[in-house]
């Protein structure tokens, strides 16, 4: 777990491509960190965590394991950053905690119906460290993809153990009933990369779009599914000015 600065707490939840960890958010933290706590855990499977039980639902297991961390540092109240499959545990957090979460910002993200993206189970399946970062590279060519490659290269053995075939029950399981989404109260903020081939934009936005009760979206052109590491300037400025607007 990464933890700096002080003031209103920020949660940053990463995401599931191989190799990734807290410290992927390691820019934002330090845009945050002047005016906020900013706190980065390890989800289950990834980086210093344990593996999640065998069978158990992914969403399940990561939103328990972030409430147990958010009780036991004593925060009342935070807002949340997520990206892909950390933005659905962000709207599940949401959910699950209505008066403890105040403002949610979602990242390429996952968190409603819809069918397995081809990027995302290629991502998933892939049997290598290599043969991962040589998929990144076909499907965020960018610079961040350089990042990416060398995440996927520190990818923990068990990582294909993670989402096995069929692996459409792993989207479903991180997926969020209409009901759900229409009942989150926090304002929301979804961010979405125009190429993103990870989860394309036809497939979550536009549904979190509709689905979501207090909800603004920003997209970035040119941009595929790592707004954070693609457009960093412009991703801080955008989040900050969220967290930071009064309502």
């Amino acid at each position: 777990m990464l933890a700096e600065g002080s003031g209103p707490p920020v949660l940053l939840l990463h995401g599931s491509g191989p190799g990734t960890t807290a410290a992927a958010w390691a820019p934002l933290i330090a845009a945050l960190a002047p005016h906020h706590r900013v706190i980065a855990p390890d989800l289950l499977g990834f980086g210093s965590s344990p593996k999640p039980e065998p069978g158990r639902s992914l969403r399940s297991a990561w939103t328990e394991q972030v409430l147990e961390l958010v009780d036991s540092l004593s925060i009342e109240s935070f807002a949340v950053v997520g990206n892909s499959a950390g933005g659905a545990i962000a709207l599940s957090l949401a959910c699950a905690r209505p008066g403890t979460v105040t403002r949610v910002v979602a990242v390429g993200s996952m968190g409603v119906a819809m069918p397995l993206p081809a990027g995302l189970d290629a991502l998933w399946n892939a049997e290598s460290a290599q043969a991962v970062a040589n998929l990144i590279t076909f499907l965020a060519p960018s610079d961040a993809s350089v990042v990416a490659r060398e995440a996927a290269m520190r990818a923990q053995p068990w990582y294909s153990e993670l989402f096995p075939a069929p692996r459409q029950r792993w989207v479903d399981d991180l997926a969020l009933t209409r009901e759900e989404l229409a009942g989150i109260a926090a304002p929301v903020l979804l961010v979405h990369g125009a190429q993103d081939r990870i989860v394309p934009m036809r497939d979550s936005f536009l549904s979190l779009i509709e689905a979501l009760p207090d909800v603004r979206g920003h997209v970035f052109g040119r941009c595929g599914h790592a707004s954070p590491l693609e457009h960093t300037d412009e991703f801080n400025r955008l989040l900050t000015t969220f967290l930071e607007t009064d309502r």
